[in-house]
């Protein structure tokens, strides 16, 4: 523990993120939720998830994703071929492996994406406005820090 920090302190301060990141999380379920809707209607927030990290990932295999995302293999399979079937990714031979496929988004789908992502980017960037870059890159690093569960 930091000088002068007791432990009450720090459980206190611990709870207070806790919390903090409950409304976040909760928030961040709403968003994905609207933006799964946006992109196309019916989506559930697990395939718009499965969808963004092939977009994040530009070209990924079947299995790579499913340990990515720490899903079920048969389950990231049938929510691909939902989003192959609606022209969302596009499955090509994987050069480096014939038994294997690439799973990469289609022009339709980055378009989507983004006019599904493009009311929530600006609630961001209106929240960051009075932020500094130096603030955003701090947070951002301390998040980091906290997810890989290194010490900032």
């Amino acid at each position: 523990m930091a000088n002068g920090e007791t432990r009450e302190a720090r459980t206190d301060a611990a709870r207070a993120l806790e919390a903090e990141f409950g409304e976040l999380i909760s928030r961040m379920h709403r968003m994905l939720a609207d933006n799964a809707q946006r992109v196309s209607p019916g989506m559930l927030p697990g395939a718009y998830k499965v969808f963004t990290t092939i977009v994040r990932r530009e070209s990924v295999t079947l299995s790579s994703l499913a340990e990515s995302l720490m899903a079920d293999k048969g389950q990231i399979s049938r929510t691909v071929r939902e989003l192959e079937d609606l022209g969302l990714i596009t499955r090509t031979p994987d050069p480096a492996d014939g038994r294997s496929s690439l799973l990469s988004p289609t022009v339709k789908g980055l378009e989507r994406l983004a006019d599904a992502r493009a009311p929530q980017e600006s609630v961001l960037f209106n929240t960051l406005e009075e932020w500094s870059v130096a603030e955003i890159r701090d947070l951002t690093r301390l998040l980091h820090a906290l997810t890989a569960g290194e010490t900032p």
